[in-house]
């Protein structure tokens, strides 16, 4: 009998819609420190049930075939063994069906490497930091903040959030009281789809930033004293990529350094 993979144990499940949740989880061993921004690969075997509201898809997958995916870590670079993931349903998907079908106690899999070179400390000392993100691509910045908002007052830091209704802004609450916590800290959520009660931004963040949104803050887009870091949907990295073509900003690799990061999502 094969033993089980499984290495860690779902200590919550924050349902925030139906087919958006906050999933946190307990390694069975601790793994590395890591840096705020990286990512992990979690994994659930074939054989698990799917949530109720996915569509059912013909799956040629063996029971104990282990589906892995990789998700940026949420949680402080400091939690060593409770990990936070941020996580969007994908209804025809193979893994987060079965994701959102966990509860409070199940056994799931997460690797033993964090990866990834999406990371904070890869901007210089006094440079301003902008985070911009759609969906689910927030959950690094959570990380960022998490772990180092208290040892970067001396900078200004922005995170820009898109999604399409309220409900859809996780970490709406945390990053607001950030914002009133902080004084170098702005936080710039903006609906695509928001209705008569929503009293904040709508539309797309290109759009605000044309418009002169951090320059209002006093955030100068100008690559010697400003890094923009971008993680969600392909075309608003697109977008905004371009727009900060025109600031003389290049993009960041390990073998040459730019203000522009980029995680492919």
């Amino acid at each position: 009998m094969k033993s089980s993979p499984y290495n860690a144990t779902v200590v919550a499940k924050i349902l925030l819609t139906p087919d958006l949740m906050i999933l946190r989880v307990r390694t069975d061993t601790p793994r590395e420190k890591f840096q705020a921004g990286q990512y992990t690969t979690i994994g659930l075997l074939a054989k698990e049930q799917r949530s109720s509201n996915s569509v059912i898809t013909l799956e040629q997958l063996p029971p104990d075939f282990l589906i892995k995916r990789p998700y940026s870590i949420a949680s402080a670079n400091h939690e060593t063994s409770n990990f936070e993931f941020y996580i969007s349903q994908v209804k025809s998907g193979q893994l987060t069906p079965r994701l959102f079908a966990l509860s409070q106690g199940s056994r799931m899999w997460v690797d033993e490497e964090i990866l990834g070179v999406f990371r904070l400390k890869d901007t210089p000392e006094g440079c301003n930091i902008v985070m911009v993100a759609t969906g689910t691509g927030l959950a690094p910045y959570i990380s960022f903040l998490r772990s180092h908002i208290k040892d970067n007052q001396d900078i200004k830091l922005a995170v820009l959030h898109g999604a399409a209704y309220p409900w859809d802004l996780g970490y709406y609450s945390e990053l607001t009281f950030i914002q009133n916590s902080f004084d170098n800290f702005y936080y710039f959520p903006t609906l695509l789809k928001a209705d008569k009660n929503w009293n904040g931004l709508t539309g797309y963040i290109e759009t605000h930033l044309e418009n002169g949104l951090l320059e209002n803050v006093g955030i100068e887009i100008n690559p010697e004293k400003t890094h923009f870091f971008l993680c969600g949907n392909p075309k608003m990295v697109e977008s905004v990529s371009i727009f900060l073509e025109k600031y003389n900003y290049s993009k960041h690799s390990q073998t040459n350094p730019g203000s522009l990061h980029v995680e492919e999502y």
